[in-house]
């Protein structure tokens, strides 16, 4: 007998999500915090010197390779960047769960939310 997704199922799957997005952000930061210091890191005198560049092509691009280096200030960004993802996930979740319960206003209103903050994400580097 096939059973019946609920509100239930839904929000606990939900809660699920949201913690284990926020304890995989913070173990990450943590390993990019002790990796970090291992590597000697100091903090800048001028911050006026830390140049983020012009695009964010080459933001992106710098921010791979050190994590492909495994350097430990893009392992934190990383956990950050996981921490960010998280309420993205958890609002593509309940998007599929109301369509599973075919709660076609929720899933309208969820459409919108995520449309509004992948807008807010992918212009958040104009200029």
């Amino acid at each position: 007998m096939k059973k019946n997704f609920t509100d239930i199922d839904l929000n606990r799957s939900v809660g699920n999500l949201l913690r284990l997005g926020v304890i995989l952000s913070v173990i990450t930061s943590l390993i990019g915090f002790i990796k970090l210091f291992t590597e000697g890191f100091k903090m800048p005198k001028k911050y006026t010197s830390l140049n983020m560049g012009s695009s964010s092509e080459k933001i992106w691009g710098q921010f791979w390779d050190s994590l492909c280096k495994g350097e430990g200030m893009a392992i934190i960004q990383l956990g950050i960047l996981l921490l960010i993802f998280t309420p993205l996930m958890r609002i593509i979740f309940a998007l599929i769960g109301y369509s599973k319960e075919k709660d076609y206003v929720y899933v309208v209103i969820s459409s919108i939310v995520l449309a509004i903050m992948a807008v807010s994400f992918f212009t958040g580097y104009a200029h």
